[in-house]
Parts: C-alpha cells; structure tokens; sequence
C-alpha cells in the first residue's frame, strides 16, 4: 500500500547511506490524528516499513466577527469553521439592544443539525467543517443601533462571538387628528402623537 498522498519525503530514493525527511503538505484539521505507512523497498531485500502519525488539530470554533442586518429586518446568516463534535449557539447577555430569536437548528458540513446535539457523522474528526446559522431578524422600529451577541460554544467550552449590529430604523412622525376645533370658552381638546423620536409644537 502506497503512502498517503499528505505524506512528504525528501528525497524519496538513493543509494547508499541517507537521511530521508518526512513532512506533511497540508495540516490535518481533524480532531483525530491520521496515519500511513512508508515502505522503503529495494533489490534483494525484505522491504522495512515505517509508520507516519500527524497529530489532530485542536477542538475549536471559530465564527465571522461581525454581521449586519438592514433597517428593514431580514434573514442574517452567520458562519464559520469548527472540527468540534458539537456546536452550540447563544445570544450575549451583556448590552444587546437587538433581541434575535435564536433557531432550533444549523447547518454543519451540510448537514442539518439541532442547537446543541451532536452533528450526524462526527465530520470533525477528520477534517474542519464549515457551519451556518441564519438568524431572522425583525423590523427596527426605533432610530438607534442594535446590536447582538452571537455566541457559539463546542463541546470543549471554546467560544467565538459575532457582533449582530441592526442598522437603525426611520424616525416616524403621526398624530391622531389632523384639525381641532375650540369652542369660544376655549375648553381643551386632546390628540395624540405618535413617534419613535422627539418631537416640538411651535
């Protein structure tokens, strides 16, 4: 069986005495380590073997730093990369305007997955998977910005955070009656305003 095809040698024949170094072409971004096997072979002799381990990567999450979403509301999607076995997505606690409802589940290496429960097929022991969550987001009806706090955390307790910042909505203006009449006494007469920004009589 020939070697993995991550598995560098240099140089990979001679004769005589040598030194062969072995390295790897790419990193293995899989919680688990991966292996193969070097067979040195030459004429008349029993071929030696000798086995190759690359460790794993580290468990991690990592996620965009920032998203936006329009004044209007819509659908943000957020996303990012893990080899974790699980993944699970919460809002800040700390000075969020923006009040998003998280959804019940997200896409981890194109599988649909439930919040919090381990993803079908562990795809992160062998290699990092790209993940997305789409977060809704609704009408801003006040003239500030809103932010959120998108915390996904793994199974390790690493955490990444995305910034959710909702641009901020249009002022509005209406009133209950559009003309007023007094009597000659000049009793009051109320009507309402309605806005989202202040306001002035003049």
């Amino acid at each position: 069986m020939s070697k993995a095809n991550w598995a560098k040698v240099q140089p990979s024949s001679g004769s005589g005495n040598a030194t062969v170094n072995v390295s790897s072409d790419a990193p293995n971004t899989g919680r688990n380590k991966r292996s193969t096997t070097l067979t040195i072979t030459a004429a008349n002799v029993t071929p030696v073997s000798v086995a190759v381990n690359q460790a794993g990567k580290p468990q991690y999450v990592d996620a965009q730093d920032t998203a936006t979403a329009a004044k209007a509301g819509a659908n943000v999607t957020i996303s990012g990369k893990s080899n974790a076995k699980t993944l699970t997505f919460s809002i800040g606690t700390s000075g969020n305007t923006l009040k998003p409802t998280l959804p019940a589940k997200y896409t981890a290496a194109g599988v649909e997955t439930a919040n919090g429960v381990a993803i079908t097929g562990d795809p992160g022991a062998n290699a990092e998977y790209d993940w997305s969550i789409v977060i809704p987001v609704s009408l801003n009806e006040t003239i500030t910005e809103k932010t959120a706090q998108i915390i996904v955390t793994d199974d390790a307790g690493n955490t990444d955070t995305c910034v959710l910042t909702q641009a901020a909505g249009d002022a509005t203006l209406s009133v209950s009656k559009q003309s007023i009449d007094l009597t000659y006494q000049g009793t009051a007469v109320s009507f309402d305003v309605k806005s989202n920004t202040t306001w002035s009589i003049s």
